[in-house]
């Protein structure tokens, strides 16, 4: 486990397109605003002091625990002296400790949840095909692995499993918890508090209650009761259920390109989109804003360029996004050498 007294290096934004007008960096260039009314903010790219070993992979997902602390779950470049997947800033950005060895190369989803006066991080990890429930230092809870319990998963007449890789989670409030196979085959499974899997719903498929790439999942808190929220991101919907996987109601076709996850805040929705924006919604879906719209042919091939490459302003792939306790907004993007943004409310 790396420490916080590793030496550190402060991450500069790289310069692109014009865009509006923002505040001055420490350069004294102007950074960007994006968004419009009550919804504008500053952005900030490459935010957080990352210590010298690290170089990040991916940057799938990103969280806030109860302190403020942000968590970025990345698979780890190449060229990276370290091997730590887990990296966590304070609020103002600043390096707090790092690890996860062990999820190098299928970081993926994460989910922060205070249970009781403990606060614990759910991870999923898509190369391995695991969710690991630990502690906010990684020490490890439990583990749930291929859900071999579910008919669903059974071996075929080749005697072969079914693809399994699991991209994100949800809990609900009495603790079940939900695991969307985005990468494996397309169902939800679902498990008590405890890890006990309990059964499963969708399966591939474009009509109502089935899903193409489950890749992002919450509990929806926003309205009377909860449901639960399926970034449906191959269908190019959301897709909402009862807790007891009962299909609802599809949203936001046509205002989604390929939905990746969820944050949500005093009835906003959150929502990073793979191909190249991030969008704010209603407690109705409605959407507020675009934010930071990048081009959607171009993101694909620009993922894999340096970080000069990068438009200021402008995302390229976003992953995964969250909200802080002050309402700004933290991006991080599936792009090769890996990009956290702070989206800063103005």
């Amino acid at each position: 486990m790396s420490q916080s007294g590793l030496t550190r290096r402060v991450f500069v934004s790289s310069l692109g397109a014009p865009a509006i007008v923002g505040a001055s960096n420490k350069s004294g260039a102007k950074r960007p605003i994006v968004g419009a009314g009550a919804h504008r903010f500053e952005v900030i790219h490459e935010w957080g002091e990352a210590p010298k070993p690290i170089a990040y992979g991916n940057t799938h997902g990103v969280g806030v625990d109860s302190q403020g602390h942000v968590y970025v779950h990345h698979t780890v470049h190449a060229s990276s002296a370290s091997s730590d997947t887990m990296v966590v800033f304070d609020r103002k950005g600043r390096f707090v400790r790092s690890w996860g060895q062990e999820f190098k190369g299928g970081a993926h989803g994460l989910h922060i949840r205070k249970e009781g006066r403990d606060e614990y991080l759910y991870l999923c990890d898509t190369r391995r095909g695991l969710v690991v429930k630990t502690t906010l230092e990684g020490r490890e809870v439990f583990t749930l692995d291929y859900p071999s319990e579910s008919p669903a998963y059974q071996p075929g007449a080749d005697g072969k499993k079914p693809r399994y890789s699991p991209t994100n989670l949800a809990v609900a409030p009495d603790g079940r918890i939900f695991v969307g196979d985005g990468y494996g085959s397309h169902f939800i499974n679902v498990y008590d508090a405890n890890g006990k899997f309990q059964h499963t719903f969708g399966g591939r498929g474009k009509g109502e209650g089935q899903l193409d790439c489950p890749h992002g999942i919450t509990v929806d808190v926003r309205g009377k009761e909860p449901l639960l929220l399926v970034a449906d991101r191959a269908n190019r919907r959301l897709q909402y259920f009862s807790l007891e996987g009962k299909h609802v109601r599809f949203a936001a076709a046509g205002d989604v390109r390929l939905p990746c996850h969820f944050d949500q805040r005093k009835g906003l929705l959150l929502v990073p989109d793979l191909e190249a924006r991030v969008t704010l919604m209603d407690a109705s879906d409605r959407v507020l804003a675009h934010l930071g719209e990048g081009d959607p042919k171009k993101c694909y091939d620009t993922r894999k360029q340096p970080r000069e490459a990068f438009s200021a302003g402008q995302f390229v792939c976003p992953h995964s996004a969250c909200f802080d306790h002050d309402g700004n907004i933290l991006v991080v993007e599936w792009v090769e050498v890996g990009r956290v943004t702070m989206l800063r409310r103005v």
